[in-house]
């Protein structure tokens, strides 16, 4: 295959079935993408043998009439879900070299529907940061413009679908690290219902806070990415039991927007014109758009941070030399072995994440810091839920501004932490929330804007994305 227009998964879907070409010759042709056409390091690894060789699966299941839903979806991971028989590092020097030995569940039910793995894609160390430059393995570049960050940490996930490196990715979003490097990129990216997808084989950051989702070209291809991967896992004791409903169907919606972020000092001028712009038509469309006040958004940030470095410290300890990870060879004792491991393996931000995480949970500060934060995101939880008693969805711009210079913010973590301001809501409720690209600001740039919904509405949620499209 010399070319190849990507449209949406039916479509490749149709056209292998009526033989037009073959899993594998689509398969090489987006590996030898993969390899030659990535000038944006969004790709760490490529998987060339197990890729072509589940391709030949598809085939093979072409031919007895069993096709997947997604047969011939070539789709790339982020680097911290687990593929067997395939390294993964979470893009962290301190899991160099180690191969999983089981395959992350999202992952395999994937496979299952015909879907082809290609590689593993760059994101920020331990999914902790927003422009993909906290990577061992160096900054990811916005496709759209090389001299920006694509936002992070799924950076290279969104990277690899805005260059047409792939038909889409898997990313995880912990406080908008799928949504707000779709933003930048101009993709869809998809935050489900916390407990919606499993988590088994993810790579922990903040447990009660990250969930894998999908970063795709189209609200349809989101949606059936997400169908497949939805539903109880008995590998992941926080996997919802609740089934997949379809939510009820209307004529019109109820859009409730934060007067708060429509009225932030920080809100980009041309972001909010073509907020306002979408907020009109809207309204010219006959859908009801209420502004509602929400009182916390100043808290989450603080908030959001206590509580995710928390649970990192925690999920992190035993990255040690000894139980997890690579061992440093200035070891002479365990003390040494501890220290030495850890400080050579770990970046800054994750070092910074951990100790801030260990200080808010240790004796004396317990209860003014983690205690405090797990109260506050109770009253978010709240009141998010009773905006969304009298509306169908929430709607606001996914990010304050557009992507931004690479290196602009590397030395004001503070700075780069409120780059998640208008996202963490979503992760601090649990509720799903969507981006789709907005517009582009006058120098070209992708905007995007988002939807969040009641917990388990997905398939309501793709409906008003669909009216926003």
């Amino acid at each position: 295959m010399e070319h190849y227009d990507f449209t949406n998964f039916s479509k490749t879907r149709e056209d292998l079935i009526d033989g037009k070409y073959s899993a594998q010759d689509l398969c090489a042709f987006y590996l030898k993408k993969a390899t030659n056409e990535d000038s944006y390091n969004a790709f760490l690894e490529v998987f060339s043998e197990s890729a072509l060789e589940l391709a030949k699966g598809v085939d093979e299941s072409i031919k007895s009439g069993s096709t997947g839903r997604l047969a011939g979806a070539i789709i790339g991971i982020k680097d911290n879900m687990c593929y067997a028989g395939h390294k993964v590092s979470a893009s962290s020097k301190i899991l160099e070299g180690f191969e999983s030995l089981f395959t992350a569940t999202a992952v395999q039910r994937l496979i299952d529907e015909g879907a082809i793995i290609i590689g593993r894609l760059n994101c920020d160390e331990f999914a902790m940061g927003s422009s993909n430059e906290n990577s061992a393995f160096g900054n990811v570049k916005n496709p759209l413009n090389e001299t920006l960050v694509p936002g992070g940490s799924s950076g290279g996930s969104a990277a690899a679908v805005a260059a047409g490196l792939c038909m889409a990715t898997l990313g995880s979003d912990t406080g908008g690290s799928i949504r707000q490097p779709a933003s930048f990129c101009g993709i869809v990216g998809l935050k489900p219902t916390y407990g919606r997808i499993s988590r088994s084989g993810l790579i922990a950051f903040a447990s009660s806070f990250d969930q894998i989702g999908p970063m795709t070209n189209s609200v349809e291809d989101s949606q059936l990415l997400y169908e497949v991967m939805a539903g109880h896992d008995p590998m992941d004791s926080t996997s919802a039991h609740k089934p997949i409903g379809e939510g009820a169907t209307k004529d019109k919606y109820t859009f409730a927007y934060l007067e708060e972020v429509s009225e932030s000092p920080g809100l980009n001028p041309e972001i909010k014109a073509q907020f306002e712009n979408k907020l009109s038509k809207l309204r010219e469309e006959g859908h009801n758009v209420i502004g509602v006040s929400f009182p916390y958004l100043d808290h989450m940030i603080p908030c959001y941070y206590v509580l995710t470095t928390a649970e990192a410290s925690s999920n992190l300890g035993r990255y040690d030399g000894v139980h997890y990870g690579v061992r440093s060879p200035q070891s002479e004792d365990i003390p040494s072995t501890y220290f030495n491991s850890r400080t050579e393996g770990f970046g800054e931000e994750v070092k910074r994440r951990i100790m801030l995480g260990t200080f808010v949970l240790s004796t004396g500060y317990y209860d003014a810091y983690y205690s405090k934060a797990q109260k506050v995101r109770r009253l978010i939880k709240d009141a998010t839920d009773k905006i969304l008693e009298g509306a169908d969805f929430i709607i606001s711009p996914t990010t304050p501004h557009p992507a931004f210079k690479i290196g602009a913010k590397s030395d004001d973590p503070i700075s780069l932490y409120l780059e998640d301001i208008f996202t963490v809501q979503a992760n601090l409720a649990g509720n799903p929330s969507l981006s789709i690209p907005m517009g582009q600001t006058s120098e070209g740039l992708p905007t995007g804007v988002q939807l969040t919904g009641g917990s388990f509405e997905e398939k309501v949620l793709f409906r008003g994305a669909k009216i926003l499209s």
